[in-house]
């Protein structure tokens, strides 16, 4: 199947699931977090990625998250599912199932733990890609997966016809110049840090765990860099970068993201899922010492925000475990 442009978006939200104190999901927080991105500038959500804890979420949470928002989305951003799975079979019946869920595209990240060869790498990604006909981004993150896509790899899976981008979390620059010269794939940027520099160099956007906090400095950015005013990129990116250290240094990005959100009162519990747990005394001091840094962010005021460090504690068993059928 052959998609025109980019069915994607551009500012896209590694969206954070949120849950009750328990480990429950919260759906009408999710409700609300769904919107409140969106308003604040996103045009893309991935749920069930790794920010919305897709290793200890069940399949039918997944499923319903796509749902859930496509639902609040009401065509506002485009519904990417995330995640996927370390087993074939199972992340081709899990993207056909998001498919129907009515996902508008899905992200594959490749395969963890197993540490597969290259082609296996290759027919991973092709086959799943042949199970679907929705758009396909490519996640490429070897510090979780344990194996990166090489290049060669890359330039094979960009002749499939359904592959169209890459989220890349591998920060060799060089080579996304080099695939993009050499392919048609858009690469969008997972790494919050790095926004700018990918999309000097001709990235298509990013997914972006800070822009759980707020969307709108990124949409600022790419709005910027597609009108060339480079100057109003440069301050907006400069501006964010005491919040995304907060986010993305000291403890998982969807343990400080949760914890900033809660105290500011947009969820109701900073809770996450065992084995990650909420962050200790030093870090969610660490991590308010760098939001009072943050000045002239939009979106991002903390002037009442107020952090709940024992609610924030350990983590949580769910009733119902994730499963792998």
């Amino acid at each position: 199947m052959t998609h025109s442009g980019n069915p994607f978006g551009q500012v896209l939200v590694a969206l954070i699931t949120p849950m009750t104190a328990d480990g429950e999901v919260d759906w009408p927080a999710t409700e609300k977090h769904i919107d409140d991105v969106i308003t604040a500038g996103a045009d893309g959500i991935v749920v069930t990625g790794t920010t919305g804890e897709t290793s200890t979420l069940t399949d039918p949470e997944k499923l319903r998250l796509v749902e859930v928002g496509k639902s609040v989305s009401a065509g506002r951003a485009k519904i990417i599912t995330g995640g996927g799975s370390n087993e074939t079979a199972h992340a081709i019946e899990l993207y056909k199932a998001s498919e129907k869920a009515g996902a508008d595209g899905i992200m594959i990240v490749t395969p963890y733990y197993n540490k597969p060869t290259q082609a296996g790498i290759l027919t991973h990604f092709r086959l799943v890609a042949d199970a679907t006909d929705l758009p396909v981004i490519l996640y490429d993150i070897p510090g979780r997966t344990g194996v990166p896509i090489k290049y060669e790899t890359i330039l094979r899976l960009a002749k499939h016809p359904n592959i169209l981008a890459i989220k890349d979390a591998k920060g060799d620059f060089s080579e996304v110049s080099r695939v993009l010269n050499q392919t048609d794939l858009m690469y969008f940027s997972g790494d919050d840090a790095n926004v700018l520099p990918h999309l000097s160099i001709g990235a298509s956007g990013l997914i972006g765990v800070t822009a759980n906090i707020t969307a709108t400095p990124y949409r600022t950015i790419v709005d910027a860099v597609n009108a060339g005013d480079l100057a109003s990129a440069t301050a907006a990116h400069k501006s964010l970068e005491p919040l995304v250290r907060a986010v993305m240094t000291h403890v998982p990005g969807t343990v400080a993201a949760k914890y900033i959100l809660h105290g500011l009162g947009r969820i109701g519990s900073p809770r996450v899922r065992l084995p990650l747990v909420g962050p200790e005394e030093w870090e969610a001091a660490v991590i308010e010492d760098e939001l009072a840094l943050v000045k002239n962010v939009a979106g991002a005021d903390f002037s009442n925000f107020r952090p709940d460090r024992n609610a924030a504690a350990g983590g949580a068993l769910p009733k119902v475990h994730g499963t792998t059928r």
